[in-house]
């Protein structure tokens, strides 16, 4: 998910939700899932090469980059770990020609993506904090303040800071987790299964770990919501 939410806490919450920015899955899904389904439309559909492959998944990543870079002079993250893997991916296509470690690679993209992830959450840092923002405050005013208070320590309640914290870091954790799940069974995959069977079993593997992280990751993101909702009526 994005690590911005830009101006759309700005925006009324009608706005927001009409254009699917309230939606804490769109910066997942334009940053993640889109590039991987390129990638597999690319190589397994139309059966493209893996480096013109590669190159076409990088087109969103790499404009996402660049757009921020420019406009707000800032990074997002995660499209930019999709771009380097993209990359380096497309580095080592040129090297071997070894099937198994072709599969093995396009789990590149989740094990970064989930490592970092994991690390933000050592850091103190949850990167997938700011993707659920938006989804929770819905463009309210009041619930964006209430949630400034909650992340900055100035709740009403010490209790509820420390909760809202707690939820955060575990929010990330599982999206963490599963991204680097998959990317442990597809390389376990690759080694041990027929090539036939990764090249279909490898997007199933994908598919499971996002609905497993939404399934997981909405639980807190739902009391997140209600700490928030919480401290908006104590405002």
């Amino acid at each position: 998910m994005a690590l911005t939410t830009g101006s759309t806490m700005e925006r009324p919450a009608e706005t927001t939700a009409e254009h699917g920015e309230g939606s804490p899955l769109r910066p997942l899904l334009i940053d993640v899932a889109l590039p991987l389904l390129a990638y597999y439309a690319a190589h397994s559909v139309f059966g493209l090469g893996l480096v013109a492959s590669l190159t076409i998944s990088s087109v969103v990543p790499a404009v996402r980059t660049g757009a921020q870079l420019v406009r707000e002079r800032s990074l997002n993250a995660f499209a930019a770990l999709v771009l380097v893997v993209n990359l380096v991916g497309i580095g080592l296509s040129l090297v071997t020609g070894d099937a198994r470690l072709m599969i093995a690679k396009d789990g590149a993209i989740s094990s970064v993506i989930g490592l970092a992830v994991l690390g933000s959450v050592l850091a103190g840092r949850p990167m997938m904090t700011a993707g659920m923002r938006p989804f929770i405050v819905k463009g309210d005013a009041a619930k964006s303040a209430a949630w400034d208070r909650l992340a900055s320590g100035t709740a009403a309640s010490a209790g509820a800071t420390v909760s809202f914290r707690r939820h955060e870091r575990a929010f990330s954790l599982v999206w963490g987790t599963v991204l680097v799940a998959e990317c442990v069974a597809k390389v376990i995959g690759a080694y041990t299964l027929p090539v036939a069977t990764m090249a279909w079993l490898g997007s199933v593997f994908m598919v499971c770990a996002i609905v497993l992280g939404i399934v997981v990751g909405n639980a807190f993101a739902g009391r997140l919501y209600g700490l928030v909702v919480a401290e908006t009526e104590h405002a």
